[in-house]
């Protein structure tokens, strides 16, 4: 069953074209069944010449947590054909219906893996990005169950990252505290969502350590050189073509694309 859901949902997202959320015919598909799911979901991409470049985490807003019934985020995987260059271009006619959301990037240094402090897992940073994650999901109507949702990746897209990575030590210097960074989206120069990274599991360093208890109840782990995207500070914005995105976050500087 898991391989062909996974071959089913990445078929899916292969042909640009949207399913029935797996649970209509799988009622009692299991939270665990549907990481198995996503792990083989990006198995498929490996198998095509994806590397593993890091992980995302999805549903770090306290209130949407409570909204859909969870007590803690759910993850994904981020692979190499996912990338976009900071200003480069994404293809909307290539995506089902994609929305940008603005978030931090952490840049990891040396391997992770267990429980850990935010202080210990900070220590691993060697920097953070500004970064915009465009999700998009491969179910009809963007509707879905959390196990849907984990199965297909954590609706998963494309993501940019910022061109430099900021160390922390840096930002302390210039009196700026990672858990409130003042970030705003902007789409063809227009401001259309302002946040906070206090949104953000109410500090991105709570993201990261709780993703790391989220693997290790898996046997995995992070990297040297792993991306994180800790979590979206805003509502997501809908993608059309011929427009310009942008995130700028205070002490980080800023990540942007373009859609064709």
């Amino acid at each position: 069953m898991i391989d062909r859901l996974a071959q089913h949902l990445d078929a899916a997202a292969m042909e640009i074209r949207t399913v029935p959320q797996l649970t209509i015919d799988q009622p009692d598909l299991s939270l665990d069944d549907a990481y198995a799911i996503q792990r083989a979901v990006v198995d498929c991409r490996i198998e095509r010449g994806a590397t593993r470049m890091g992980m995302k985490m999805g549903l770090t807003s306290l209130a949407k947590m409570a909204q859909v019934g969870v007590h803690e985020p759910i993850y994904g995987y981020l692979t190499s054909d996912m990338m976009l260059a900071d200003g480069g271009t994404m293809v909307r006619t290539s995506y089902g219906h994609p929305r940008a959301e603005p978030e931090i990037a952490f840049l990891i240094g040396r391997d992770l893996q267990g429980t850990m402090t935010e202080a210990e897992a900070l220590d691993a940073v060697i920097g953070v990005m500004p970064a915009i994650e465009v999700i998009d999901s491969r179910f009809s109507d963007f509707k879905f169950k959390l196990e849907d949702v984990v199965a297909d990746n954590a609706s998963s897209c494309r993501f940019v990252i910022g061109a430099s990575a900021t160390p922390l030590a840096e930002l302390e210097s210039r009196d700026l505290s990672l858990g409130n960074l003042g970030m705003i989206l902007e789409v063809d120069g227009e401001v259309v969502q302002t946040g906070s990274s206090a949104a953000i599991l109410e500090h991105p360093a709570r993201s990261l350590t709780t993703l790391l208890k989220m693997l290790a109840e898996r046997g995995e782990g992070l990297h040297p050189g792993d991306i994180v995207l800790a979590g979206a500070a805003t509502p997501a914005v809908h993608l059309q073509p011929g427009q310009h995105v942008r995130v700028r976050v205070d002490g980080l500087g800023s990540a942007e694309m373009f859609v064709d």
